[in-house]
Parts: C-alpha cells; sequence; structure tokens
C-alpha cells in the first residue's frame, strides 16, 4: 500500500537527485534535498486540505490529480510560474525571461523579489477565505471550542468572511503605501498593485469556489437519482445510463484544488530563492517535494486518516489562516521560511495529538461502558 501510493515519488526523488549531481555537483544535490524538505514541510498542510476535497472524488480523478495535477503543480507553478511572474514583472517576453533565469540569476531573483507583493497579496487573500469560510462554519465537531464556538455564531452574517478579508487588505496596502512614502516612496506605486493583486486573489477563490460548491451539490443530487435510475433500469433489464454532470463536478473540484495547491506554491516558491537562484535546481527540488505531498494527499484519503483523526482537517485550516497571515506581513517585513514552516507543523502535530487523546478518551468510555453492560448482564443472570 505505502509502496503503491509513494511508489512514483521515490522514483521521482531519485531521479531528481541524480540528475542534481550530474547538473552541478554534490552541492546541488543538497541544495535540491534541502529544498524538497522545505516543499514538503511548508505544504504539509496543503496535504491535508486536499484529502478533505479528493476523497469526494472517485478513483479516476483521483488518478488524475496523481498525473495531470503532478504535471500542473511541477512545470506549472514550479518552473513556469516563477519566469511569468519575471516575464510580467520585468515587461519581458517568456524567452528572455528564461535565458535571465539562466545567464544571471541574481537579476532574476531581484525580478522576482520586486514581484512578491503582488505574489503574497493573491495568494494570502485566496488562503485567508479557505480559513475564514471554514472558522464561521457552524460544525459538529469542534477542536478550539472558546474560539470556534462564538466564531461559528457570528458565521450566521451573510458574507463576513469576505467584509474581513476586504477588511485586512484594505489596511495592508495602505499600510504598505504609508510606509514606502515614509521611506522615500520607493515602493508606493506597488500599494495599487496589491490591492488589485488581493481582490484578484479573493475573486478567484470566489469563482473556483462556487463553482465547485455548486457543481458538488449537484453530484450529490444527481447520485441520488443516478442510483434510484440504476435499480429502475436493473428491474426492466435496461442498460445503465451515464452521468455528464459528474464528470462536470469533479472537473471543478480537481480545479479548486489546482488553485489551492497553486496558493500554497506561493511560499515555496519565494522562499526558495533564499536558498538558490538556479531555476534549475529550484525545478527539481520544489517538484520532487511537490510529489511527495500529492502522494500525501491519496494516502490520507485512501487509510481514512482523516475520519480517525477528526481535528487534523482543523488543525490544517488553523495553519492555512496562519500562512495567509504570514503573507501578507511579508508584503512588508521579511519573515525566515524556517518560522513559516515550523507554524504549519506545531499547528498539525497539535490538532493530530488532540484527535489522538479524544480517540483515547471515547476508547475508554467505550470500555467502562461494556464492562459496566457486563456487570448487568451478570446481575441479571445471577
Amino acid at each position: 500500500m505505502l509502496l503503491k501510493t509513494f511508489g512514483w515519488s521515490f522514483a521521482v526523488t531519485a531521479l531528481g537527485l541524480v540528475a542534481a549531481v550530474f547538473y552541478g555537483g554534490w552541492e546541488a544535490f543538497g541544495i535540491v534535498a534541502i529544498l524538497s524538505v522545505l516543499e514538503i514541510s511548508l505544504s504539509f498542510d496543503n496535504a491535508v486540505v486536499n484529502a478533505g476535497i479528493l476523497k469526494k472524488m472517485n478513483a479516476f480523478w483521483q488518478k488524475i490529480f496523481l498525473t495531470v495535477g503532478v504535471l500542473i503543480a511541477v512545470f506549472g507553478m514550479r518552473l513556469v510560474f516563477p519566469v511569468v511572474i519575471v516575464a510580467v514583472t520585468a515587461k519581458l517576453n517568456p524567452i528572455d525571461a528564461v535565458n535571465l533565469a539562466l545567464t544571471d540569476k541574481n537579476q532574476y531573483q531581484q525580478l522576482v523579489t520586486d514581484a512578491h507583493p503582488a505574489i503574497a497579496a493573491f495568494g494570502g487573500m485566496f488562503l485567508l477565505m479557505i480559513f475564514l469560510d471554514f472558522i464561521f462554519e457552524d460544525r459538529d465537531i469542534q477542536w478550539l471550542r472558546w474560539i470556534e464556538r462564538p466564531l461559528a455564531k457570528l458565521g450566521k452574517v451573510d458574507m463576513l468572511s469576505v467584509c474581513i478579508a476586504l477588511i485586512v487588505l484594505l489596511i495592508t496596502s495602505f499600510t504598505f503605501a504609508t510606509h514606502a512614502h515614509q521611506h522615500g516612496g520607493a515602493h508606493a506605486d506597488k500599494a495599487q498593485t496589491v490591492l488589485i493583486s488581493g481582490i484578484a486573489g479573493l475573486i478567484t477563490y470566489m469563482v473556483v469556489g462556487g463553482l465547485s460548491g455548486y457543481f458538488e451539490d449537484k453530484l450529490e443530487e444527481e447520485e441520488e437519482r443516478e442510483h434510484e435510475e440504476e435499480e429502475r433500469a436493473e428491474r426492466e433489464g435496461k442498460p445503465k445510463s451515464a452521468v455528464l454532470l459528474a464528470g462536470q463536478a469533479a472537473f471543478f473540484m480537481f480545479l479548486y484544488l489546482e488553485v489551492l495547491d497553486a496558493s500554497f506554491s506561493f511560499d515555496g516558491v519565494i522562499g526558495a530563492f533564499a536558498i538558490t537562484n538556479d531555476i534549475v535546481l529550484m525545478a527539481l527540488g520544489l517538484g520532487i517535494g511537490a510529489m511527495y505531498v500529492r502522494s500525501l494527499t491519496v494516502y490520507l484519503v485512501r487509510q481514512g486518516t482523516l475520519d480517525d483523526y477528526v481535528y487534523l482537517e482543523h488543525g490544517a485550516h488553523y495553519a492555512i489562516g496562519a500562512l495567509a497571515v504570514i503573507l501578507m506581513v511579508t508584503i512588508q517585513y521579511q519573515i525566515n521560511e524556517v518560522v513559516t514552516g515550523l507554524v504549519g507543523v506545531i499547528l498539525i502535530a497539535w490538532s493530530f495529538w488532540s484527535s489522538v487523546r479524544r480517540n483515547r478518551a471515547l476508547a475508554a468510555t467505550e470500555g467502562k461502558a461494556e464492562g459496566s453492560d457486563e456487570k448487568t448482564e451478570v446481575s441479571s443472570g445471577v
């Protein structure tokens, strides 16, 4: 089971590390290994959240997520995306941007750093909306009840998450503009870029998430109708009919997963420049990490880990909220990537331990109940 799920990840790791050695020797090998660990640690919360969505999709779309999705994640976000943002911000064509990445790594890094405010605003707003929609929803199972219970009541107010997200964006862009003017106005023109990018992230979330939710609801309705039709067809001896809507629903859920993965990748891509300016090593290291995140997502689904450890999803969403805040803060201030990674790991580890304690408490309660029932039976027999 483990080898089947992580087999491709192991193979890509071996190929990537061998390619790194041939490309730049053992130093390149070490850089790629560090980048892989960085990507996995920063994106573990991504795997937990992805698993919550992927478990609603059938085996076919899970395979699509592991094949086509990996191509999008590795080549799209980890290789093409850094080149695209440089091309857009520096007003270069993609070919010149690639040449710049390969021939003048320091200049390439500077251009990506200049584009960071727009990237952070887009990704931060997208992730913030995920966290707010989660925390404002009334749930049967609550982890940090003293926070989640009152917020669930506030969540009954329509569009509250959107209002809060826009307030955060306005404060961030205003603070960024004020800071820029006080320090010579070098980045004053980027305050508008931050605002526009943040709004674009909000719109992206609402469009993709809205379509995904709509088709997910339709899928549930259609599955019930399909089940009834299949039973009727079996009774009447007629062939079963395919339902196109299931494909549409799965497609939009897949699209949502890809946008979600892209948003999670922002911090990894930007953080990678703190380790290397080499676009080839960056693609190898982050690509290996992305493969493990994909495999881990499928593993969580097939093992039913989210059902056994009920607070994991909560911890992952709190990590998303923390990452969203960190991304917005990094528009103006620099935060070490180690801090970013540790925040997510600590929150998820905490939620895992809370789930273990909950399971032990439930098992102890059930054991006491069974013991009480046995004593009652013995007493009745006597």
